[in-house]
């Protein structure tokens, strides 16, 4: 008997999205009651296993409604599939809907608690929520037990840029680098924390080893702009933002950093009202509005870092990767994968 070849999974979700597609036109075009349509999930069965493994690829290839679409469906046929669940909540993450995220990695880790994705799952929405001792603490743990993980290194770095310890994060994201020197990630954000840390120049020398990639992610070169914005080189800043950005935007920025070096310049100023300019993202993150309250009875100079800090979370200047909706779905090789009742 010859064996049956299996589609990949690229290939069975095109195939969903062409029948859908193809639905929808026999939908519109319909002269009759004779032509009726039924959804296309409904018409494979209630296949868990193949729902899972679809659902799976449709979040690593970003398409988070099909994702939460085929893990509900699932956990409706299996209300204990813990891998239905885990999913379901890293899609829900990238929605930007942390309570309910954080309410379904809650109930994995309750029902798997040595498996690390879920703790890692809610040690990224304490970092989003701006728990950062939560953050912090839940990181730490994470690193004991899975000190080789790139993705714990970068989000325990971030969590520490944001309460403002710089120092303590480049030594996380330096450790993560001895163990992972290809990991993007950790050289953005290292770069970016020395910047934050009035090291703008050695910032801006290792964020140029990541910026210059073809696959270098767009905060690697928004953090670099800003490194030469604070070195006071503009022209080289604008020619970096304006690769990503609307002129009209990359110029809001200059101005941004302009008003940034002039304040870091002359710690006094730090109590003045400065300009934030209006074009603040909404993903963006900086070294953290936790941080100006953490220098407050610092030294002028701590505190216009600081303020500094603070300034360029609420412009959207720059960015930590462990601090944006979409993340990469990370495996933990040394742990026991989920049961699941498939």
């Amino acid at each position: 008997m010859n064996p049956i070849v299996l589609p990949s999974r690229r290939l069975l979700v095109a195939l969903i999205s062409a029948c859908t597609l193809a639905s929808g036109l026999l939908t519109g075009c319909a002269g009759g009651p004779q032509v009726q349509t039924r959804p296309v999930m409904s018409e494979r069965g209630t296949d868990k296993s193949t729902d899972l493994r679809i659902a799976e690829s449709a979040l690593d290839s970003g398409d988070t409604t099909l994702a939460i679409s085929l893990f509900e469906r699932t956990l409706k046929a299996d209300p204990h599939s813990l891998p239905a669940e885990l999913g379901l909540a890293d899609a829900i993450y990238q929605t930007g809907d942390l309570a309910r995220a954080g309410v379904l990695y809650s109930q994995v880790a309750a029902a798997a608690p040595d498996d690390p994705r879920a703790q890692l799952g809610l040690a990224r929405v304490a970092l989003r929520e701006r728990h950062l001792d939560d953050a912090v603490a839940r990181y730490r743990r994470l690193l004991q037990t899975h000190p080789d993980s790139a993705a714990v290194a970068e989000g325990l770095g971030a969590a520490l840029d944001l309460q403002g310890h710089h120092g303590e994060a480049q030594a996380v994201y330096r450790a993560g680098l001895a163990r992972h020197p290809e990991v993007q990630g950790l050289k953005t954000n290292l770069g970016l924390s020395l910047i934050l840390d009035g090291h703008a120049r050695e910032g801006a020398n290792v964020l140029l080893d990541v910026a210059g990639l073809p696959d270098a992610p767009a905060q690697a070169r928004e953090n670099l702009a800003l490194a030469y914005g604070l070195l006071g080189n503009g022209e080289a800043a604008k020619r970096i933002l304006t690769a990503d950005m609307p002129d009209a935007s990359a110029e809001d920025n200059l101005r941004f950093y302009q008003d940034l070096r002039a304040r870091l310049a002359d710690p006094a100023a730090v109590t003045g009202t400065g300009t934030t300019p209006a074009s603040a993202s909404a993903s963006a993150s900086a070294s953290a509005s936790a941080s100006a309250s953490a220098s407050a009875s610092a030294s002028a100079s701590a505190s216009a870092s600081a303020s500094a800090s603070a300034s360029a979370n609420a412009h959207g200047a720059a960015t930590l990767s462990s601090d944006i909706a979409h993340v990469e779905r990370v495996p933990f090789p040394q742990s026991a994968p989920i049961g699941a009742s498939e």
